[in-house]
């Protein structure tokens, strides 16, 4: 899990009580600790554009190492098993907002560094899965990011809940416990991968995600979004090398993933489902044709903007 990487959460700017940002700073201080320091394991339901499933969730902290194993329970059977935020298999094709991108590990809450781009305050109480929490709401100080709601758990700080809102109040995301234990530390047992649980290989290139991050860049990037890391692999269909980056705010993030076209003929997409967006655009260079796309829990009109202003440092770029 990201600082919640299994969430993505809610907008409730309406009640914002400046007041209480401090003591917001002090729950999401606690939430960040959380999850690097509490086991645990339960049941939760996703919602996303209208959808619904359940999942049950074993996390444990053991000698300074977080591992955790994600299964559907509804539907095609759907697994993932992470440890310290990096996939080691997967089963079918995961929710996305569920599965990271298997490199990405996840960066501790920062709520110093939070409140320079969401106004923080803790806004009431709540009562879910039979556990008291505490109402925790980030509201964006710019049209770039959603915001987010947090209900956390009194006793431990975990996430017991959370929602997500685009700026007309419509419901992007729902993620929320129906049952949650703390008492037991998952076994073995609890962690093992069913059979059909594939090893991730990344075959990543180093080399050339550090060329990557070096030669391309964006000419704008929404305030407070930062380049955290590259990547570079090749596509198993058409033997490409892919290279990524990816940027995130401390919490909200999004990736720019560039690929030769080799020919090939695509027209520019954007799509929406739910909280995420894919914006692609056709890129021309002197090494030639580039497909460059955004994929990220951030609005369409932002995606846009980030794909138009991708540059390569190496040499000028035009738009075809």
């Amino acid at each position: 899990m990201r600082s919640i990487p299994l969430l993505s959460l809610l907008l409730s700017g309406w009640f914002i009580v400046p007041a209480h940002a401090d003591e917001a700073q002090d729950w999401l201080t606690r939430l960040g600790q959380a999850e690097q320091q509490q086991s645990f394991h339960g049941t939760f339901v996703y919602e996303r554009n209208g959808s619904f499933s359940t999942h049950n969730i074993w996390h444990r902290v053991q000698n300074g190492q977080v591992r955790e194993r994600l299964l559907q329970l509804d539907g095609s059977a759907q697994e993932v098993v992470r440890i310290d935020g990096h996939t080691q298999c997967v089963s079918g094709t995961l929710i996305a907002g569920l599965g990271d991108s298997p490199n990405s590990a996840a960066r501790p809450l920062d709520p110093q560094k939070l409140k320079n781009w969401y106004d923080l305050a803790v806004v009431g109480k709540s009562r879910v899965a039979g556990r008291d929490a505490v109402i925790v709401s980030l509201t964006p100080r710019d049209q770039h990011r959603y915001g987010f709601e947090l209900h956390l758990d009194k006793q431990t700080g975990l996430p017991l809940k959370s929602l997500l809102l685009n700026d007309k109040g419509q419901l992007l995301e729902r993620f929320q416990f129906t049952r949650l234990e703390t008492d037991q530390v998952p076994s073995d047992k609890d962690l093992q991968a069913d059979a059909d649980c594939k090893p991730v290989n990344l075959d990543s290139d180093k080399a050339s995600a550090v060329k990557t991050a070096q030669n391309w860049r964006s000419d704008w990037l929404p305030p407070g979004f930062e380049l955290t890391s590259s990547s570079s692999h090749k596509d198993p269909e058409t033997k490409s090398q892919v290279n990524s980056l990816m940027y995130d705010d401390g919490l909200a993030r999004f990736s720019v993933f560039l690929e030769p076209l080799n020919g090939a003929t695509v027209t520019d997409t954007r799509t929406q489902l739910g909280p995420t967006v894919a914006v692609s655009r056709r890129l021309t260079t002197p090494q030639g044709e580039m497909m460059v796309t955004v994929v990220g829990e951030i609005p369409i009109g932002t995606a846009e903007r980030i794909a138009l202003s991708i540059r390569n440092d190496g040499a000028a770029t035009s738009k075809q």
